[in-house]
């Protein structure tokens, strides 16, 4: 079974990212029988896109082949994706070469739909975006009454 593991670095010594579409690394993993095989990390060019990370984080971890996804948090786009392509979504966090030996017991949880929002933890800070929505994209942040210069 090859699994997918959105990442803080790119060691299995690294956390699970809570994130998935604007996670720094994929780690890619082939687990048979419970061992742990061949390893391979990806850096998420897809991180710090303005918009659809998330739709081409999922393209992207598809295209590697795997069955299954472990993350903290998928949106309802991201989540199409797998559902399209049968790749099972199980939710973990901690260490990831724990969270593998977890998942390879069958501890994880699978989940059967998005568990975030879409565009959670968005550097941007896009409206609607989880912490630090709206930050710097509008006027009329003063205290005062005036109107102001048009």
């Amino acid at each position: 079974m090859k699994i997918a593991i959105s990442s803080t670095g790119p060691g299995l010594d690294d956390q699970v990212d809570m994130r998935f579409g604007r996670c720094p690394y994929f780690i890619v993993v082939e687990v048979e029988d419970g061992k742990i095989g061949k390893e391979e990390s990806f850096e998420n060019s897809s991180a710090m896109q303005m918009g659809g990370a998330g739709i081409s984080s999922a393209q992207f971890v598809a295209d590697k082949g795997v069955n299954a996804i472990i993350t903290g948090n998928v949106g309802p786009r991201a989540f199409q994706v797998f559902s399209q392509f049968g790749i099972e979504v199980y939710t973990g966090s901690g260490k990831i070469s724990e969270v593998l030996e977890k998942f390879s017991k069958g501890e994880l949880k699978k989940v059967e739909g998005a568990t975030g929002p879409m565009f959670a933890g968005n550097p941007g800070g896009a409206p609607g975006a989880g912490p630090g929505a709206g930050r710097g994209m509008g006027r009329g942040q003063g205290m005062g009454r005036g109107g102001g210069v048009m």
